[in-house]
């Protein structure tokens, strides 16, 4: 049991961190950087998308109030990361982090759970990018076969001088006379996926300014949004009133609305929040680790959460919560204001926004596996640099394509759920490291120092567990196969091939 448990050394990770040359990863990423990397990946697919559909089926107008149990439920994490990141400045995020604290045993865990929230999580959006790309070519009356949008069987129907897929007709709209079109291939979402996977393969630097210029345009027509919102419920105040009351709907017997609702709604929104976690898979890609990742990683928490409320506050005030079940529930929105240009506006937004998720996650997936394979986990190649792009090449392909065929051939509608378990399994995994090395080396320097431990740590583990519970019971079955195929992987190969297992016992075990 002692060698399952064994610890990296903290002198291996420094050595690793100090590491210089073609074959490494190139640190080109400022504290500017890593902020929108971080916003990159959290303004995305949980504004246009999470946040109605949590209104709609879990929490009504007090959706707001779950932004604000999951931000707190992040920032007790959040911090414990920071402490991590400035310590131990390289890629892996949660991953590394077990594996200094926690033994072999948990990190790997972390890292195969972690593979499971990003590669599903970027196969996800691709979906809800093809989606709303697709209403935006449409409403400029640029028209794909529809068979080539949707996934195979999905029936579509020609309404209003769009395809719409048939089951998001308006209630009481028949389809009957309309032209018909069965999906074979969302060969949209392939496209999508393979252009991310190119961007990612060029270069760090080049994707992070990508992906700083998407931020500033997508946060500037979020802000456009709560702008025109704002100011439409500031002169219509009564239309405000009738939609957020009762701002605590009453529960409908299965656990959704009420107060109960509200953790629901926060477990279910949890997905918006994989982006933070990214952030500290960049770390040894970062110019000054110790000063920027705690930057990077608190400042796009912070950010992030204030956008989420104030959204979802105008966004319930604008519409019924009960219409918000749909793709484009910000869209659907900001129609009511009566600005025409809106519904335009929010796509675009969407179709940048949910672009840079998608860097974002495939980032972190590759950072992970590149991490465990330097480490003897998983195969060399998993680890093999680019000697141009200093890019782990390779894995950012493999991944790119596994993640661009899931969202061509299947709708996969509990995957948001799926990624929301891998991130607060994440963040209870770092919320205890954290404690657990302040124990075992209470005197290590730490540019950046979690306040209040054990405290923090304890309220990030307990938080996260809870939001875990509230789960369905089908996300947790999915999970345990997942960790079983993994945990075969790893007696079958990975123990056999770790560096660490190869250690004199005292230095694994102590990790001196």
């Amino acid at each position: 049991m002692s060698k399952l448990l064994r610890i990296k050394p903290m002198s291996m990770l420094t050595e690793e961190a100090a590491e210089q040359g073609e074959h490494t990863l190139k640190r080109s990423l400022g504290a500017v950087n890593l902020v929108t990397l971080g916003i990159g990946a959290v303004i995305g697919a949980g504004i246009f998308t999470l946040t109605g559909q949590a209104a709609a089926l879990r929490a009504g107008p007090a959706v707001a109030l779950s932004f604000v149990v999951a931000g707190l439920t992040c920032a007790f994490a959040g911090l414990c990361y920071a402490e991590f990141a400035s310590i131990i400045p390289i890629a892996g995020s949660a991953y590394t982090y077990g594996y200094a604290t926690l033994g072999e045993l948990v990190a790997w865990i972390i890292g195969w759970d972690l593979t499971l929230e990003y590669a599903f999580g970027a196969s996800t959006v691709a979906s809800g990018w093809a989606g709303y790309f697709n209403s935006l070519l449409q409403q400029f009356h640029i028209y794909l076969p529809p068979q080539i949008t949707a996934t195979p069987g999905t029936p579509l129907v020609f309404y209003h001088d769009q395809w719409l897929q048939l089951m998001s007709l308006p209630p009481g709209v028949s389809d009957a006379g309309l032209p018909h079109a069965t999906g074979v291939v969302n060969l949209i979402a392939v496209a999508i996926v393979m252009v991310i996977t190119a961007i990612l393969v060029i270069g760090i630097k080049e994707s992070a300014n990508f992906n700083s210029a998407v931020v500033i345009i997508k946060v500037t027509i979020v802000c456009i949004f709560l702008v025109i919102g704002g100011w439409f419920l500031f002169k219509h105040p009564e239309i405000a009133k009738m939609n957020w009351h009762p701002f605590v709907p009453p529960p409908d017997g299965k656990g959704n609305f009420g107060w109960g609702g509200i953790p629901k709604a926060a477990a279910s929104i949890f997905f918006a929040y994989i982006g933070f976690d990214a952030v500290s898979t960049a770390a040894q890609e970062a110019k000054n680790p110790k000063r920027d990742m705690p930057i990077g990683i608190l400042g796009s928490l912070v950010v992030c959460t204030i956008l989420y409320i104030l959204v979802s506050l105008v966004l319930t005030g604008l519409v019924s919560y009960k219409t918000l079940n749909v793709s484009a529930p910000v869209a659907l929105a900001i129609d009511a204001t009566g600005v025409g240009w809106g519904s335009l506006l929010v796509k675009i937004g969407a179709v940048f926004g949910l672009a840079t998720v998608m860097l974002v996650m495939l980032l972190g997936q590759t950072r992970v596996f590149y991490s465990m394979s330097k480490d003897g986990l998983l195969p060399k190649w998993a680890s093999a640099v680019h000697p141009k792009f200093r890019t782990p090449w390779i894995t950012t392909i493999v991944f790119g394509s596994f993640a661009a065929i899931m969202p061509a051939f299947f709708n996969i509608e509990v995957l948001s759920e799926l990624v929301n378990i891998g991130t607060l399994l994440a963040f209870t995994i770092v919320s205890a490291g954290v404690w657990v090395l302040r124990v075992r080396h209470p005197h290590m320097e730490r540019p950046f120092k979690t306040p209040f431990v054990p405290l923090v740590p304890i309220l990030g583990i307990l938080s996260a567990v809870y939001l875990m519970t509230r789960l369905m019971l089908f996300t947790w079955e999915v999970m345990i196969v997942w960790l079983v195929i993994g945990l075969l992987i790893y007696f079958g190969y990975s123990q056999k091939h770790s560096k660490v297992q190869q250690l004199p016992e005292p230095q694994a075990v102590q990790g001196d």
